[in-house]
């Protein structure tokens, strides 16, 4: 199986973006992040994580000067 096509589960999600396994169920349940509902867990997969993670991204910021 290719990366694009691999399925993580909410804890691999929530490993690899540093945050509570809640905080990925609750990006699920908002509708921020797509899953795959598998009976009473989620799969996310790469390519949607990617998505995901890139719709987060802020600008840069811009250096104030005095």
């Amino acid at each position: 199986m290719s990366q694009e096509g691999k399925l993580l589960t909410v804890a691999q999600v929530a490993e690899r973006v540093q945050v509570h396994a809640e905080t990925v169920r609750g990006w699920i349940r908002s509708g921020e992040l797509i899953a795959i509902d598998i009976g009473n867990e989620y799969r996310i997969s790469i390519d949607d994580l990617n998505d995901f993670l890139q719709r987060r991204k802020t600008g840069k910021r811009k250096n104030k000067e005095s």
